[in-house]
């Protein structure tokens, strides 16, 4: 059974910052797109940053120049570091492998004061 695990989330305040992590027993992240995603209460869950299985990274334009995606082979790990953090960013965070039906349980990143 494949599974994606989401950590890292946490309470910041306004300009702190946050590493989210995801890992999996079943996917590959090196072989695989990779987006991570959020949803804030009674919103959608939008896309928020994405990398290619050849590092091409893309943000939304709401995080561009604060967020940065990576990717540790090694160590089968995503990355969504956080910087500049604002309380519209309060979220659950989730990482998603394109093209698959594969979801986490999600991390919660809450930011105030």
């Amino acid at each position: 059974q494949v599974q994606l695990v989401e950590s890292g989330g946490g309470l910041v305040q306004p300009g702190g910052s946050l590493r989210l992590s995801c890992t999996s027993n079943g996917i590959t992240f090196s072989m695989s797109d990779m987006g991570w995603y959020r949803q804030a209460p009674g919103k959608q869950r939008d896309l928020v940053a994405t990398i290619t299985r050849r590092g091409r990274t893309n943000y939304a334009d709401s995080v561009k120049g604060r967020f940065a995606i990576s990717r540790d082979g090694a160590k089968n790990t995503v990355y969504l570091q956080m910087n500049s953090l604002k309380p519209e960013d309060t979220a659950v965070y989730y990482c998603h492998p394109s093209r698959t039906e594969y979801w986490g349980q999600g991390t919660q990143v809450t930011v105030s004061s």
